[in-house]
Parts: structure tokens; sequence; C-alpha cells
């Protein structure tokens, strides 16, 4: 349904370039939207009119006309005065409403699509119809991007999101969770990654700064066809939640540059304790100090380079050493060595997988 605010200003509109008086009243007779007082018009009248076969007429000294929403009669529209001005006037401003009503109509239709679309509502012979009847490209290659504002339904957040890309028709904003805002773009054929990487920034930057809200943003791979938006979207619902496991410090993330956190992701918890227990026998990851921890990211960091670790961390290579080596002690892993080191990582990836699901359990 068409807000009272737009129609209310459409006729604001009308009025000020023809200087005639417009209301529109819902079927009971009730104000919509008007540019003077209705109390010149009863509302019987419109109740009347409303119940009559005649489409227009002139009632109390004005235009009352009916105006329809593909065939059912939504609004009354009153142009007043019994002049022949305000008959053709008061006719543009029905083909104006309608026009808007259509508009509005077709836009909600396109989003209540894409949201089925998303959520894999719909079989694969109705995707291509409704997109067919809504006049949506089905060959064209497409991204879908899932900003993650910090507060639930964060109207300031929508509105700029709606700002930069609303304009843009082969564009859809549209939400199907609290917290959570989708971006389906259209891309252009010579678009890639890079300049996908590039929107997001944008994205993650604008809101920062104007909705004062800290934002994480995901996306998925490109959708080469309607079909396959859907894909895209689940991939980068899951680009953001291991996002917060495995990559916390990054604002954006990207599904093919997850790497193992992607595969970890996937594992079953059972599998994963098993795996902790045959690797640590002792000591596992979660267990260590602060200082440990400290020394073991900042090695992973420096691809296991002993001086260039020691030298980051304002200590002699000496006692760098002594602390791998007590670590190896503790858990049997030289992560001096790659394999060791490599077990090491997935370890305690694993370790972070298995506490963000005992939270969410």
């Amino acid at each position: 349904m068409i807000s009272s605010q737009i129609l209310q200003s459409t006729i604001d509109e009308l009025h000020a370039i023809t200087r005639i008086d417009f209301s529109i009243l819902d079927i009971e007779g009730n104000e919509v939207a008007s540019t003077i007082p209705t109390d010149y018009v009863k509302p019987e009248a419109v109740v009347q009119f409303a119940d009559s076969p005649a489409d227009s007429q002139v009632v109390q000294n004005a235009h009352f006309f009916k105006v329809f929403d593909d065939k059912k009669l939504e609004y009354v529209l009153i142009s007043k005065g019994s002049s022949e001005d305000a008959y053709m006037l008061g006719r543009v401003a029905v083909s104006q409403i309608q026009n808007l009503i259509i508009a509005y109509r077709e836009r909600f239709d396109k989003n209540n699509f894409i949201q089925n679309l998303l959520l894999d509502n719909m079989l694969m012979v109705d995707i291509y119809n409704r997109a067919r009847k809504l006049h949506i490209d089905t060959e064209v290659r497409r991204m879908v991007y899932v900003i993650e504002t910090k507060y639930e339904k964060d109207s300031t957040a929508m509105e700029i999101v709606k700002g930069l890309f609303g304009n843009h028709t082969k564009d859809f904003i549209t939400a199907v969770d609290e917290k959570s805002i989708i971006l389906v773009q259209e891309l252009r054929e010579q678009d890639d990654y890079t300049q996908v990487e590039q929107t997001a920034k944008m994205l993650r930057d604008m809101l920062n700064s104007e909705a004062m809200s800290s934002v994480k943003i995901a996306y998925g791979t490109v959708a080469k066809e309607i079909r396959q938006v859907s894909r895209s979207y689940k991939e980068a619902k899951m680009a953001l939640d291991v996002g917060k496991i495995f990559y916390m410090e990054k604002s954006i993330i990207a599904y093919n540059t997850l790497g193992i956190g992607r595969l970890i992701y996937q594992l079953p918890i059972p599998l994963c304790q098993m795996f902790m227990k045959e690797v640590f026998t002792e000591a596992t990851p979660d267990s260590f100090d602060e200082e440990t921890l400290t020394t073991i990211s900042k090695f992973f960091e420096n691809n296991l380079n002993v001086s260039e670790t020691a030298r980051q961390l304002y200590i002699h290579r000496n006692t760098l050493v002594y602390r791998l080596e007590k670590l190896q002690k503790s858990t049997g892993l030289d992560i001096r060595v790659f394999d060791d080191a490599l077990t090491f990582k997935i370890a305690m990836m694993v370790v972070n997988y298995m506490k963000y699901m005992e939270k969410g359990i």
C-alpha cells in the first residue's frame, strides 16, 4: 500500500502547479490526503459514489473520480470545482496516482520476489516466470552483500544503503532478519572481485561515518544468472559467520578468501573433539597463558621466522627458542617445523570454532 505521505506530497505538487484543490479519501469517506479540509464533502456522498457504476461524476460542486489498484477500487479523488479545468486536472491527478500505485506495487512485488529467491522459497520454473513478469533480467551477473549492523532494525543504515543504491533500478536492497541488510547488485561485464571489494569498502566507510555504526560486510561469489543468487547469499552468510570465528579483526569478509576456516566451519563438533584429543594429550591451546598465545601468534605472522619474531616481541632470540621448546614439551608439537606448525594452527582454529558453537547453543 502506498503511504499517505506520498499521496499528500503528490497532490501538494499538483496543487502548486494547477491551483486546483484535491482530496483523496478511502472508499468509506475517510481523508487520506488533502490540500484543504474535506468538511465540504459528506462521507455518505463518497460511499454512495464508490458503490455506483460511474467512474466519475459531479457531486457537491466537485468532481469525484475513482482510483483503482489493479481493477480494485482503492481511493476516491476529489477535484474541487465543477469547471472543465477541474475535471481535466482531476483526470491527470487520477492518472498520476494510479501510476504511483503501480510503481509501488511493483517495487513491493520485486522485494518479495528477491526475498523468496534468497531464501530458496521458489521452484526453478517460478523463478524465471516471476522474473519475466517483473521485468528482471535473468542472465546478468550479480553479487550479494550481507551487511550486519550493530543494532537491530537499523533504519539509518538501511536508508544510507538505499540512498547509495536505491536509485539503481537493477539493484535490490532488502532484509530477511533483524540485524542484516542485503544488497543484490548487478555487475557490469568488466567488474571483477577487485571492484566488488571496493564497493564493500565504500559501503563500510559510509555506514561507519554516516550511521555511526560499526558494520561487518560479507559477500559471496558472482552469480552468473538469477538462480545462483541464493547460492551467493548463502556464501555471504557463511563468510559472515566464519569471519566472526577466525577473522574477528576483519570488517569485510569475502567467501573466496576464507581458506581453511571454511572447511573447519563445516566440521561436526564430535569430529573436532576427536581431533583435539588425538593431537593434544596434555595441554591444549585454550589452556595457554596470554604470553604463550602472543608468542605463537607472532611466530605464525612472521612465517616461522625466529629472528624476526624475537625482534618484534622485543626479546632475545634464545628467549624465544626457550619458549618454543617449552611449548613443544607440553604439546608434543615443534611449531618451528612446518608440519607441526600447520597442525597447531588448525588446532587453534578448531578451538575457536568449538567455543563459538558452544556460545551459539
